[in-house]
């Protein structure tokens, strides 16, 4: 398994260089097609509009700022891909962030998108981008607001709870697992069951995953007062790791998002890039 196809959301955000730049370094490491993608969002009238101001005045304006904003994106799109050697597609859809980006990631292996930033201007996926991990089918790398210092998948920490979410992350991640130089499978809390962890929580994974040439370490920990997510970031410092992969635990019904504590706390407090899958 490898990914053939990576697909970035691109906006006209300052921040829209940080998820370029990690995912044309993906691209070109696993030889994939790199595909930006933009969205235009419909024209809505303003909530505070009074009628004092005419309509056509108001739709040119918004027309202005879409045309600037798209111009942004692309010009941002061609300097992350100057000089790697790799086939590109740019890609322009009108109509709602999260629908349009859920439907072209169905056409990709791999989705790069931003951490939800409460500071930014521009339109983003109003739900974030756990609603289109939830809605496509297809994994994410969700990259922190405040950037990633490196191209990452030198050193993953797998988080397991032998879930079927976690089973899916983890084989979603397997290029990054078997590129990486260490790998800590990190399970928090587990409980010797038969119908999960088996008799030694984490070997049955390790096993799989040495199948698969991937040479892993164990650690174990207990959450006591702190939530399982804060448990996940504490680690993470504590090895040096520069990339999470973890299941996405949650279901979007109509315009209502439920998550699961460690997925948000992850989503809100991240400070490397998170590889999720649902």
């Amino acid at each position: 398994m490898t990914y053939k196809t990576i697909l970035v959301h691109c906006d006209a955000s300052p921040k829209t260089s940080q998820r370029l730049n990690l995912a044309a370094d993906l691209a070109e490491r696993y030889a994939a097609r790199l595909v930006g993608v933009h969205v235009r969002v419909p024209y809505n009238v303003p909530a505070f509009f009074d009628g004092t101001m005419p309509m056509d005045s108001l739709f040119a304006s918004y027309e202005r700022a879409a045309a600037a904003d798209e111009a942004a994106a692309s010009v941002a799109f061609a300097k992350a891909v100057k000089g790697k050697h790799l086939p590109t597609e740019w890609r322009i859809v009108d109509g709602e962030i999260d629908q349009q980006l859920a439907i072209q990631a169905r056409y990709a292996d791999l989705v790069v998108l931003g951490q939800s930033d409460p500071q930014s201007d521009f339109p983003a996926p109003p739900l974030g981008p756990e609603s289109v991990v939830l809605a496509s089918g297809r994994p994410a790398i969700v990259v922190p607001h405040i950037g990633a210092a490196a191209s990452p998948g030198n050193t993953v920490m797998l988080c397991w709870n032998a879930s079927r979410e976690s089973a899916r992350a983890a084989t979603d991640a397997l290029p990054f697992l078997k590129g990486a130089k260490k790998v800590i499978v990190l399970l928090v809390d587990p409980k010797s069951t038969n119908n999960g962890h088996g008799a030694e929580p984490g070997a049955d994974v390790a096993t799989w995953l040495t199948r698969h040439g991937v040479e892993v370490s164990v650690q174990r920990d207990v959450a006591v007062d702190s939530d399982v997510g804060a448990v996940i970031l504490s680690r993470a410092a504590d090895h040096d790791v520069d990339l999470i992969v973890m299941g996405l635990y949650g279901h979007s019904r109509l315009r209502e998002m439920v998550l699961g504590g460690a997925s948000r706390t992850l989503l809100g407090s991240m400070t490397v890039p998170v590889l999720m899958a649902h």
